[in-house]
């Protein structure tokens, strides 16, 4: 009966150990960076709709609509028809429509639109057709509105200044005779 007591007792005092050590590293977690959930949309889903992620977001799927997340990955194979706005963007994927983050990163890619970023890579791989505009921030909401009524008036503005030269010869007239004089 000593025997098993004296054994009962290394055995709590074991646990009591164990339980001292599993506490004080719960303890220092908070102090390394925790990790957030990455939200992921399928290559088997379709979205028809605005999708806002609070954090970081994957696509394989197919989105049709305005797409809004912190970090965000456009996987192969993933198609986005509208706007994206994000702090950081990773392509790989098709997409159509503008796009605004800090970062934008064309892995493989192919995107038909505008792009407003702070930086912006491309590999030789992608594929590119719009116009890339380099702002401070690109995700604020003044900048929005200000980008948006500068490019929408500054092309109508040159619309209206273009006149076509006049030529410097005079346009030939055919003669009935088949040869061409002056007008």
């Amino acid at each position: 009966m000593f025997k098993s007591k004296g054994l009962e007792k290394d055995m709590v005092a074991s646990a009591a150990a164990i339980a001292q050590r599993e506490c004080s590293t719960v303890d220092q977690q908070p102090a390394t960076p925790v990790s957030t959930p990455v939200s992921c949309i399928g290559s088997g889903m379709s979205i028809v709709g605005n999708v806002e992620c609070s954090g970081s977001a994957q696509v394989f799927g197919r989105i049709e609509g305005e797409l809004r997340a912190t970090e965000l990955v456009i996987g192969e194979g993933a198609q986005i028809e509208g706007s994206i706005q994000a702090q950081e963007v990773t392509i790989s994927g098709r997409v159509k429509g503008t796009i605004r983050a800090i970062r934008v990163s064309l892995l493989r890619a192919n995107v038909e639109g505008d792009i407003i970023h702070r930086t912006l890579s491309i590999d030789e791989a992608s594929v590119f057709e719009g116009m890339s505009r380099r702002v401070e921030n690109p995700v604020e909401r003044r900048t929005d509105n200000a980008a948006e009524s500068s490019s929408s008036t500054a092309p109508k503005a040159a619309q209206k200044k273009t006149v076509p030269s006049p030529s410097v010869v005079p346009p030939a007239v055919p003669a009935s005779n088949g040869a061409l004089q002056p007008n």
